[in-house]
């Protein structure tokens, strides 16, 4: 198999396309395969020619951790949940994020996803809830691995400046369900940051590894 990987070696450098050859099992995952490609001490390209260790990351390869999304043959995944035995041709192309920064290969840089939680003081603080019987959703939205699929996909979110996107909304609805104190605020912070502006593609429940509903959670907050 053929292996096309984007990769950039600084946040300022610019990116170039690498090809490597994998003969691994089929029934391993993108997450295995760049294992199996970083594996060795002299890593070489398809060509022979010597480069370096590929850049990614995670925290669990369980589908826990969101830390090795990255778009896999044109689709945001999560490399763990990928399996290369459901990939069609013999080419696989890996490129990281587009929708932020790059730090190295396939790692990007994701913070502007929590300060702008932290702007907007969405966290629960003190547990208040409401009593409402919709704990299952609750229980669903709180899944959320901030990994930043829905915002790869999502049309309306661009730097994360202005829009903050789907797991924004999820983590508001999740926080006004809990501590009824912060509702207004949340709700006002909510419609400045997410429902005034989008457009209910919807393309982030389709995409999201949790199967998150976000469209329950701005219908709640909505009501």
């Amino acid at each position: 198999m053929r292996v096309k990987i984007l990769r950039q070696q600084t946040p300022v450098s610019e990116p170039y396309w690498e090809i490597f050859s994998y003969d691994g099992p089929k029934d391993n995952t993108v997450a295995g395969l760049l294992d199996y490609l970083n594996y060795n001490d002299d890593i070489t390209d398809i060509n022979g020619n010597k480069t370096t260790r590929i850049g990614w990351e995670c925290s669990c390869l369980q589908g826990m951790c969101g830390g090795c999304a990255m778009v896999i043959n044109e689709i945001p995944s999560l490399a763990c949940e990928t399996f290369l035995k459901d990939m069609k041709g013999d080419e696989l192309t890996i490129r990281p994020l587009i929708k932020f920064p790059v730090i190295h290969d396939l790692v990007v840089d994701r913070s502007v996803i929590y300060e702008n939680l932290m702007k907007t003081d969405i966290f629960i603080g003190e547990y208040q809830p409401s009593g409402a019987k919709d704990k299952e959703h609750q229980y669903s939205a709180a899944k959320c691995l901030k990994c930043g699929l829905c915002l790869e996909v999502c049309p309306n979110y661009i730097d994360g400046k202005s829009f903050f996107g789907a797991l924004f909304a999820n983590d508001c609805y999740l926080v006004a369900a809990r501590n009824s104190a912060k509702r207004k605020d949340i709700k006002k912070s909510y419609n400045e940051h997410f429902g005034s502006v989008c457009s209910k593609s919807l393309s982030c429940m389709d995409i999201c590894p949790m199967k998150i509903q976000t469209i329950a959670s701005m219908a709640r907050l909505n009501r």
